[in-house]
């Protein structure tokens, strides 16, 4: 009789971690929404009756479209990381990238296009470190406007320990601030 609880327990925790689909109003923006219909129309396609199952239940298609992004921000958390990014992204294509972490009392981590040669542009950004073919840094759109950086492999670009400390950095595509 207990057999059936631990099912239901781990269909409740999925059921309660789905983001809910928002239906986006009319007052919006017309830039907005030629963005994101414009967006969408480059996403691999799933069949009417996926789309349809999907909503029902409220989750919505990952955004694939090409990373754009331009940001120039500076950003001190509360533990006392200090970040520092320059960051030029058009449609998947990385011209400028240039960020600086300084973890408190751990050490500082620096990436540099330079260093990098890119891999990929779409679904994700893959830069791949020349001499560290382990270091990667990889950038993606979440299911908001904000872009994820995240750096796999990386310790020979941070002082000490720093590497074992470093977060993603999301940047908020439409206003390049960053945190």
């Amino acid at each position: 009789m207990k057999r059936w609880l631990a099912p239901v327990a781990a269909a409740l925790v999925v059921a309660a971690c789905t983001p809910t689909v928002q239906e986006s109003s009319r007052d919006e923006g017309a830039s907005a929404v030629g963005r994101s219909s414009e967006r969408s129309t480059r996403q691999p396609g799933l069949s009417a009756e996926a789309q349809r199952a999907l909503a029902r239940r409220g989750i919505r298609q990952h955004d694939t479209s090409p990373v754009s992004v331009k940001s120039q921000c500076s950003h001190l958390d509360e533990i006392g990381t200090a970040t520092k990014l320059s960051l030029a992204v058009d449609e998947g294509q990385v011209s400028d990238f240039d960020a600086a972490v300084s973890i408190k009392g751990r050490g500082r981590c620096h990436f540099a296009l330079g260093e990098f040669r890119q891999e990929a542009r779409a679904p994700q950004v893959l830069l791949r470190h020349a001499r560290d073919t382990k270091c990667t840094v990889r950038m993606w759109r979440e299911q908001t406007e904000k872009i994820t950086i995240a750096f796999t492999g990386c310790q020979k670009s941070c002082e000490g320990k720093a590497f074992d400390y470093l977060w993603p950095i999301l940047v908020e595509s439409k206003t390049g601030q960053c945190s």
